[in-house]
C-alpha cells in the first residue's frame, strides 16, 4: 500500500510556521524563507547565549570595580587581596552584594586589605 505524507508533512510545516511567529513578511510566510530564517536565529541565539556570559562578567566587574574605587582601592588589587584572604566569592555575588549589603562589601574590602598588608610586610 502506498504511503501518504500529507498529515505528517503538513504537521511538520506547521511546526515551523509556529517557530516563526513573530517574524515579519515572507520571513512568517514562505516556507523556504521560513526554514533559512529558524536556522540563522538557531545560529544567533546559539552565539549569543555565550555571549551573554561575558557580557554579564563586565556588567560584575564594572559594578565592583566603582564600589571598590569609593572605599579607596583598585579592581585589581581587590581581587587579590580576595584571593590571598581565601575569600572565595565569585564576581556575580561581589557585585550583588556591592549593591545591596553595602555594610557586608565594606567588610569584605577591610578583609581584603588586611590580607594585602599581611603579605607586603617582611617576615624579618
Amino acid at each position: 500500500m502506498r504511503t501518504k505524507t500529507s498529515a505528517t508533512r503538513r504537521r511538520r510545516v506547521k511546526r515551523l510556521f509556529r517557530r516563526a511567529k513573530g517574524f515579519v513578511g515572507g520571513r512568517r510566510r514562505l516556507l523556504r524563507t521560513v526554514k533559512e530564517t529558524l536556522v540563522r536565529a538557531g545560529v544567533y541565539a546559539y552565539r549569543d547565549r555565550r555571549a551573554r556570559k561575558r557580557v554579564f562578567r563586565r556588567l560584575w566587574i564594572t559594578r565592583i570595580s566603582a564600589a571598590v574605587r569609593q572605599r579607596g582601592m583598585l579592581y585589581s588589587r581587590f581581587i587579590d587581596g580576595l584571593n590571598k584572604a581565601g575569600i572565595k566569592l565569585d564576581r556575580k555575588a561581589l557585585a550583588e552584594m556591592a549593591i545591596s549589603d553595602p555594610e557586608g562589601f565594606d567588610q569584605v574590602v577591610e578583609k581584603a586589605k588586611e590580607a594585602l598588608q599581611a603579605a607586603q610586610s617582611p617576615l624579618w
